[in-house]
């Protein structure tokens, strides 16, 4: 189209969206309301224009944005890692050298019960396939939850840390006072060494976009917050990835009847396969000087600031 016929085209777009919503109010008659809708829709999309992933994107972020995401908030990583596991095993151990804490947490045969079936059994408690999907769904709505509270200062983000280090601390404790220790390490590590690094990775997120809020540098508030939630949230496309080889060794070879050192090495395997991407990737993205935002034809145009 020509200028003249571009400025006439997004007046009668504007009009027709406007005749739409009188429409909606005043007389809807389903027939004409989803032919003004459709009218109005293609010439949103003409006037706007559309934007299309490719498989280019999706490479790009496989290969770049992710890695380069998690690489760059590593020092959140390994805080919030080693913060977890500090409470984890502060619990575990007050709760197994203290009879009295574990009567008031649980009575006898619940515990009995805990000890020498049900963890055991949890892992088979469904066919493998529903079981892993199972797993997958409630770990990614974790990871989302944790990303997505970032706006809220990351500070419900502690409380489903707090949450998950506890639960995993009261229950080690349970088996350790019970002499079932290395039945508990064998069946959380295969899966959870890389299971609970994607949850300390979208808290770390989570935290550091709450953080931006905070100190957002020399770029406005406003700024800052829109483009690191725009990149903490694009985290969870990865950590879904993640999470689903997580679900699928939980379903799969957690329960298994592999040998306990050969559960555990799968677990391993997995998690050095995860790093190793990341520091490699991760690590080449951030030397070349990349970013994880969406690009300007994406968001637009940004106000400039003085530094």
């Amino acid at each position: 189209m020509s200028g003249a016929e571009a400025d006439e085209f997004v007046d009668l777009y504007g009009r027709a969206s406007t005749d739409l919503s009188i429409l909606w109010s005043e007389a809807p008659d389903p027939a004409l309301v989803a032919e003004l809708s459709t009218l109005v829709a293609r010439a949103r999309g003409t006037t706007t224009g559309t934007r299309r992933f490719t498989t280019d994107d999706i490479t790009r972020y496989f290969v770049v944005t992710f890695p380069l995401l998690v690489y760059r908030a590593r020092w959140w990583v390994a805080g919030v890692t080693l913060g977890f596991l500090l409470v984890a095993f502060a619990l575990g151990a007050w709760v197994a050298a203290n009879p009295d804490v574990q009567g008031a947490l649980a009575p006898p045969a619940y515990v009995d019960r805990l000890v020498n079936e049900d963890f055991e059994s949890y892992y088979s408690s469904d066919p493998a396939a529903s079981f892993g999907a199972k797993v997958w769904t409630n770990n990614v709505w974790v990871a989302a939850l944790s990303l997505a509270f970032g706006g809220l200062l990351g500070l419900p983000v502690l409380w489903v840390l707090w949450q998950n280090a506890s639960n995993v601390g009261v229950v080690g404790g349970f088996m350790a006072a019970n002499g079932r220790l290395d039945l508990f390490f064998g069946l959380i590590l295969p899966h959870g060494l890389l299971e609970l690094t994607a949850v300390f990775v979208a808290s770390a997120l989570g935290l550091r976009l709450g953080w931006t809020l905070i100190a957002p540098g020399q770029r406005m508030r406003a700024d800052a917050f829109a483009s690191e939630g725009r990149s903490t949230l694009s985290a969870v496309v990865g950590l879904s990835v993640v999470l689903l080889i997580s679900g699928v060794i939980e379903a799969f070879v957690t329960p298994s009847g592999l040998p306990t050192l050969g559960r555990i090495l799968i677990g391993v395997l997995a998690l050095a396969s995860f790093l190793t991407y990341v520091a490699v990737l991760g690590r080449r993205a951030d030397r070349a000087g990349l970013g994880t935002d969406l690009g300007e034809d994406d968001i637009g145009s940004t106000r400039p600031v003085a530094a």
